[in-house]
Formats: C-alpha cells, structure tokens, sequence
C-alpha cells in the first residue's frame, strides 16, 4: 500500500458499505432472490432442470428456442445479479453440454444479447464468476434459521448431485467466516492513524484467529467427491480463455463480431484474500510475473465496487510499514500471526487441488504411465497452472514474514 498517498480513514461501519460489502455475508450477495418475474419464466425453465435437459439430448435445442428477451423488466441489483447467475449456468451448460469435448463455439444471440446487456449493468464479464456461483447463489431452507450448510442450499445446479452444493457452499461458507477478518480493517487504519501500538496488536491478532477459524470451516471433503469434482463438476466451470478445446474464445453472436476469451470461475475471482494481501503489504501483485498478472486479470471479474475496496486499501497507510518502524515485538509477532494464518490457509488450498484436481487426472491414466496429462486437465477453472500459481502465492507469503525482535 503507498505511504504518504493514503484516502481519508474512516473509523465507522460505512467504511466497508460504501463497497457494497454486507455486514452480515461480506461479499457475498445478501439473501438473493430465488425467482425471476414470470416474463422470464424460459430462463428460469432450463436454468433448474439442465441435468435433466443434457441426460436427454435437449439442453442445446432448448435455449436455441429461448425468445430472445430485453432485460429491461428485472428491476434492482437482486433481479439483475439472478438474471445473470441464471443465465450464467445456461450459457456453460450450452458450451460444454456433456462434456465429452463436443463444445459450441458460438452462443447464439437469444442468449448473447441479454447476458451481455447484463454483464453490462453488473459490470461483470459475460461467464458464470465467482461472484455468480458462489457468492449470488444460496438460500436458507429455514428463512429465520443460522446460515450453515445444514440449513442452506444452492439455486441452480449442474450435473454431478450434491457436488456443486457441496463446493459452491463450503466456498461460501469460508467467505463469511474470513470475512470476520475483513470487518477488522476499521480498528487497523484507526490504530495506524493514532499510532495505538496496543490496538493495532490486538487488531492483528483479532484477523489472525478469524484466518484460523476460516480454516476450519474448510471442509470440503466433507462435501464433495473429488472424482466428480474432476470428472463433472470442473468441466461445467472451465471458461474460454486459456483452454485448448476452445482456443480462440468463443463468439458472443449479436453482440462482437469476433470470438471472446473470459477465464472461468475462480476462487482468485473472489475479493477476500486479495484484500488482506493488500492490507498486510504482500506484494502478490508487484512484478509481472504469471501469479501477478493472474491475481490483476482475476480482480476485473471481481464487482465493481469490490474493485474499488482494493484500491481504497492501495491507496491507504501501509500497515507494514508502521509495524516495521517500531521496536515492538509483540506487534511484530501479530503481525506474522496474520501472515502465518494466511499460508496455513494457502498450504491447504494447494492439498485441496492436488486432491480435486492432479489425483484424479493421475488416476484416470493410471493405467498408461507413459501418456502425459493434458495442457487442460493440469489447468485450473480460471485456465492456469494451478499448483505452479497457488505455490507462487503461497511463497510471497511466507517472504513476508518479519524477522521477529
């Protein structure tokens, strides 16, 4: 963060409302609508039966029938981000259908057009994001019940069963717990502009214990097969950027004359653990080697004001900066706390893909030992060498660390 070119600290709660950030569910959308108006009752049709639809050959033959709507009718973020989650899982379905490399390089224009228009109102890319199927895409089955997984579900779901509830919600899930960790932001710029040594420690140590409490909420083998995660699941995720079976994009009919490359959904897509890289001063970002310039490209699939959040903890004092001038040691330790916090984290990020992702790619060609992976199947949903970027991250971090007085 730059010293000396710092915004205003505010010291109240509109500090994080102002980025559309909920007190309650962080990032993550607050109780999202679960029904479109009736006028968009086709979208809604195939967006909840599309396991249904692709088992019996329909789905591409059914959005190709869609009327092609005005967008016009869906009133206020929540109509609009539902629209766009819906939408969203009918355009993947459409491309990758199957999933047995049979994919559609165009999206016709009933389905461009309006998607587009929306993406355009959200200020969102025209792909199912992060901020779509995870964050826009959850309900309590009892209103007035605790928000866990027990008592939530997801609005629309691909093939594979329980495997998209099982992974959309535990990502949910650990966003509102780290999200704990978020809410602190306001102590720490507050004990940085009084210079509370004391505050700013507590403060740090307050984010540390929320990173570990995230951690534990990390349970998804618990939840999700990594079989079907691989074999399913990641297929409907995969986007057009980065992805040999669609190497020049894919065309957006109606609304660009020429093909389109977006990255699919990302947990790099979500505004959390960029946002305490930010505030702790590590630099995942500074350079230009392959994680930076992911983190950056994955920021701009991010909302707009979840992208503006970023900039504001940029462009505020450098809390690295303050610990390191002192001489206190304990706020030196509390200060690594949180960074020790974050690559426990990020360490078993990197277990969870070998896990859903390299195992069962190994094991599907066990019986061939000379055949190589595929470019695609060594690649995340976003279209990235995933262990190579994850252990990049993952050893910023650990670089760090203070040395400890």
């Amino acid at each position: 963060m730059a010293q000396g070119k710092s915004s205003p600290v505010e010291s109240t709660w509109h500090i994080l409302k102002k980025y559309h950030i909920d007190e309650d569910v962080g990032f993550a959308l607050p109780d999202p609508l679960e029904e479109l108006p009736a006028a968009y009752d086709s979208w809604t049709s195939i967006a909840k039966n599309l396991t249904k639809l692709i088992e019996d050959d329909q789905l591409q033959a059914e959005v190709e029938k869609v009327p092609q709507l005005s967008t016009d009718d869906l009133k206020g973020h929540r109509e609009q981000h539902l629209g766009h989650l819906a939408l969203g899982y009918i355009v993947m379905a459409y491309v990758w259908n199957k999933g047995d490399g049979d994919v559609r390089t165009v999206l016709p224009r009933n389905i461009a057009v309006p998607y587009c228009e929306l993406s355009r109102k959200l200020g969102l890319p025209p792909i199912l994001v992060y901020a779509d199927c995870v964050l826009a895409n959850w309900k309590k089955k009892d209103p007035g019940g605790p928000m866990t997984y027990e008592n939530m579900d997801i609005l629309f779901s691909f093939p594979g069963g329980d495997c998209g509830k099982g992974f959309f919600l535990v990502s949910l899930l650990v966003e509102k717990a780290a999200f704990s960790a978020i809410k602190v932001i306001p102590r720490v710029f507050r004990a940085v502009q009084h210079q509370d040594q004391d505050a700013l420690q507590k403060a740090l140590l307050d984010i540390a214990d929320h990173l570990g409490k995230a951690r534990e909420v990390f349970k998804i083998h618990e939840h999700v097969d990594p079989n079907l995660f691989f074999n399913v699941l990641r297929i409907y995720l995969s986007g057009w950027k980065g992805n040999p079976q669609l190497p020049e994009g894919r065309l957006y009919e109606g609304v660009w004359d020429t093909p389109k490359m977006f990255a699919g959904g990302s947990a790099g897509q979500s505004s959390i653990f960029q946002c305490l890289d930010v505030l702790l001063g590590i630099e995942q970002t500074a350079g230009k080697g392959p994680a930076a310039e992911f983190l950056l490209d994955m920021r701009t699939y991010m909302p707009p004001a979840h992208q503006d959040f970023l900039h504001f903890l940029e462009w505020s004092p450098s809390v690295r900066k303050f610990v390191i001038s002192t001489d206190n040691a304990g706020l030196h330790k509390a200060y690594n706390e949180c960074v020790k916090a974050l690559v426990f984290l990020r360490s078993y990020h990197l277990a969870i893909v070998r896990k859903y992702i390299l195992d069962p790619a190994k094991q599907s060609r066990r019986n061939d030992a000379a055949k190589e992976l595929p470019e695609e199947e060594q690649k995340g949903t976003g279209g990235t060498d995933l262990m190579s970027l994850l252990s990049t991250v993952k050893n910023t971090t650990s670089q760090s660390l203070l040395k400890e007085r």
